[in-house]
C-alpha cells in the first residue's frame, strides 16, 4: 500500500521509509485520544509548549552527541518558520480546539491538510501544479473520512462550536504550509536534528502564546490528573519524538502529497485501536469508510511516484 520508489537518490531506504510511514499513520492516530486527556487538566498551549520544548532538547542533545554539527543562523531561521506553522498553529490549534469541538469534526477539519498541502505547494514561488489524479484523490479521501465520522459526529448533536472548527481549518492550512516550507528551507541532513530545532522554536512561540493567555496561573501541578500525564507523556515520546521525527524524515525523502497521505489513515487508524484496545464496534459503515480512503491515498501514491519517477 505504501509507495516507496522515492527511496535511494534523496536519501531514503525503503526500510526506512515503510518504518517511518507505519510510525506517522498508527501513532499519530492515537494522540487525538492523547491531546484529548492531557488538555482535560493542563492549559493547552502551555501543554504542547513543555511537550514539544523537553522532546526538542532531547533531539538536539541526542543529534550532537551522535556527531551532527552546530546547526547555522539559517538553519534555524528556517527551523524557527517550521516550528511557528506547524507547532504552534497546527498542533496548538487542535489542543486547543480539542476543548471545544467534537472529535470526529476535529479529525475530518484536520485531514484537509492534503489538500491544502497540494494548493501551496502549487502557489509557492516555481510551484507544481497538481495533476487531475492528484486532486481526485483528495477528494475521494476527504469522501472516504466523510462516511467514517458519519453525520452524528460532524454536528455534535448539534453543539458544533464555530470557533473551534476555523481555528482546525486555519490550523491545517499552516501545518500545510510548514510541511512545504520544510522541505525547501534550510536544514540540516539530520532528521532528528531537524526536527529538533523546529520544536525548540515552535515551543518557544507556543508558550509565549499561553503566558500572554494567561494560562500559567491555571497551572497546579497538584490537580494535573493521571490522565493528563499519561497523554503528556506519550505525546512527548510517541507523538513527537518518534511520529514527528518519522514524519520531517519523510517530507525529506518523499512528495509532500505522499507524505499527507497520513490525514486520511488516523481516523481510519483510531477506529481500529478503538475497536482492538476498547471493544468499540466496528460497523459496515467504517469498513466501507476504509476502502474509499485507502482508494484515495492510492491515488495520491501512486501518481506521485510516477510523477517522482520520470523527474
Amino acid at each position: 500500500m505504501i509507495d516507496t520508489s522515492d527511496a535511494g537518490p534523496r536519501g531514503g531506504s525503503r526500510t526506512r521509509i515503510i518504518l517511518a510511514f507505519a510510525a506517522v499513520y498508527v501513532v499519530w492516530g492515537s494522540t487525538y485520544l492523547a491531546i484529548l486527556y492531557a488538555v482535560q487538566t493542563i492549559p493547552p498551549f502551555v501543554m504542547v509548549g513543555t511537550r514539544f520544548v523537553v522532546s526538542g532538547v532531547i533531539l538536539y542533545a541526542w543529534s550532537r552527541w551522535r556527531g551532527s554539527p552546530r546547526p547555522t543562523q539559517a538553519q534555524w531561521r528556517d527551523a524557527t518558520i517550521t516550528g511557528v506553522l506547524m507547532l504552534c498553529c497546527g498542533n496548538g490549534a487542535v489542543s486547543w480546539a480539542e476543548q471545544r469541538v467534537p472529535s470526529g469534526l476535529s479529525a475530518l477539519l484536520v485531514a484537509v491538510v492534503p489538500l491544502w498541502m497540494v494548493l501551496v505547494n502549487w502557489l509557492r514561488p516555481h510551484g507544481e501544479r497538481p495533476r487531475a489524479i492528484v486532486v481526485a484523490g483528495v477528494i475521494v479521501g476527504l469522501a472516504g473520512l466523510g462516511v467514517l465520522v458519519g453525520p452524528d459526529s460532524l454536528t455534535g448533536h448539534g453543539n458544533v462550536d464555530s470557533a473551534g472548527a476555523v481555528v482546525l481549518i486555519i490550523g491545517s492550512l499552516a501545518w500545510a504550509a510548514g510541511s512545504v516550507f520544510n522541505r525547501y528551507g534550510s536544514r540540516p541532513e539530520s532528521a532528528a536534528m531537524s526536527t529538533g530545532l523546529q520544536m525548540i522554536g515552535g515551543s518557544v512561540a507556543l508558550l509565549l502564546v499561553g503566558i500572554a493567555r494567561g494560562e500559567l496561573a491555571d497551572v497546579h501541578l497538584q490537580h494535573i490528573s493521571t490522565a493528563s500525564w499519561a497523554g503528556w507523556i506519550y505525546l512527548v515520546t510517541f507523538g513527537s519524538l518518534v511520529g514527528f521525527t518519522a514524519y520531517i524524515y519523510l517530507l525529506q525523502t518523499v512528495s509532500p502529497a505522499k507524505a499527507s497521505t497520513y490525514a486520511y489513515v488516523n481516523p481510519l487508524v483510531a477506529v481500529l485501536l478503538g475497536w482492538a484496545i476498547a471493544g468499540e464496534s466496528v460497523t459496515l459503515r467504517s469498513l466501507g469508510a476504509a476502502a474509499i480512503i485507502l482508494a484515495g491515498v492510492a491515488m495520491i501514491t501512486v501518481s506521485q511516484g510516477r510523477s517522482d519517477a520520470r523527474s
